[in-house]
C-alpha cells in the first residue's frame, strides 16, 4: 500500500504552476463560452440590424455589446477573470496581475470562441441574409489605428479601476466595463466598428476570409490595452510620498500586492 501520509514526500507545486488542471480548464471554458456569447450576442444584432432595414440603430447595437458584456462578467468574472479578450489577459500579464505562461492557452481560448461565434452566425444567416460581422476600417488606417488605440486604453484603464484597486467597489465593475463599452461602440462603432479586441475581429474574419485591416485590430488595442493598465498604475500610486513613487521596488512592480 502506497504511503498517504506525504511525510516522505515533497509538497505539490502551486495550481498555478501545475499543466492543464481541472480548475485551469474550467477557467478556458469560461473564456471560451464567454467569449462565444459575447460575440454572438454583438455581432447578431449588427445581422439583424443590417437585414431589417436597421431596426436596431446604432443605439441599440450599443447597448447590445454594453449588456452581453456585464451580464458575462457577473456570470464568468468569478471563475476566470471574464477577459474575453486577448488584449486584457496580454495587460494583465504585463501587470504581473495574470500568469504569462497562461496566456497562450487564454488566447487560444478566446479567439476560439469567437471563431464559433462568427460560424454561427453564418450558418443562421447563410443566403442573402449573409453579411460580414468583422471589422474594418471606414477611414485611413492611420485613423482607425488611433481610435482602436484610444478606446481600449479607455477601455483597460476602467477594467483596471473596478477590478483591481481593493478601493475601489468591486461590486460595480461589470456595470462600469458595460458602460466603457457601450459608449466607446457609440461613437467609435461608425469608424472602425469599435473592436477593442483582437479574438472579436479575427474570428469573423477567419469565417469569412476577410482579412481588411486586421493588423490594426490585432496591434492596436494590444498596444491601447497595455498603456491603459500601466497608466492606471502610475496614477493608483499618487496618493503616496513622491519618495515612494519614484522607488523601483514600489513604482515598477505592478502586483496585486499594490491595490
Amino acid at each position: 500500500m502506497a504511503d498517504n501520509s506525504g511525510s516522505n514526500r515533497n509538497p505539490p507545486p502551486p495550481a498555478s504552476d501545475v499543466g492543464f488542471t481541472v480548475p485551469f480548464m474550467q477557467k478556458l471554458m469560461a473564456e471560451v463560452l464567454g467569449t462565444y456569447f459575447l460575440i454572438f450576442a454583438g455581432c447578431a444584432s449588427v445581422v439583424v440590424n443590417v437585414n431589417n432595414d436597421k431596426v436596431v440603430s446604432l443605439p441599440g447595437i450599443s447597448i447590445v455589446w454594453g449588456l452581453a458584456v456585464m451580464v458575462l462578467v457577473y456570470s464568468v468574472g468569478h471563475i476566470s477573470g471574464a477577459h474575453f479578450n486577448p488584449a486584457v489577459t496580454i495587460a494583465f500579464a504585463t501587470c504581473k496581475r495574470f500568469p504569462l505562461k497562461q496566456v497562450p492557452a487564454y488566447i487560444i481560448a478566446q479567439v476560439l470562441g469567437s471563431t464559433m461565434a462568427a460560424a454561427t452566425l453564418r450558418l443562421l444567416f447563410s443566403g442573402s441574409g449573409d453579411v460580414f460581422t468583422g471589422t474594418s476600417p471606414q477611414g485611413s488606417d492611420l485613423q482607425a489605428f488611433v481610435m482602436e488605440f484610444i478606446i481600449t486604453f479607455y477601455l483597460m484603464f476602467i477594467i483596471s479601476g473596478v477590478a483591481t484597486d481593493n478601493r475601489a467597489i468591486g461590486e460595480l465593475a461589470g456595470l462600469a466595463v458595460g458602460a466603457t463599452v457601450l459608449l466607446n461602440v457609440m461613437f467609435a462603432g461608425p469608424i472602425t466598428g469599435a473592436s477593442m479586441n483582437p479574438a472579436r475581429s479575427l474570428g469573423p474574419a477567419i469565417v469569412w476570409d476577410e482579412y481588411k485591416g486586421i493588423w490594426i485590430y490585432l496591434t492596436a488595442p494590444i498596444i491601447g490595452a497595455v498603456s491603459g493598465a500601466w497608466a492606471y498604475n502610475m496614477v493608483r500610486y499618487t496618493d503616496k510620498p513622491l519618495r515612494e513613487i519614484t522607488k523601483s521596488a514600489s513604482f515598477l512592480k505592478c502586483t496585486s500586492n499594490s491595490g
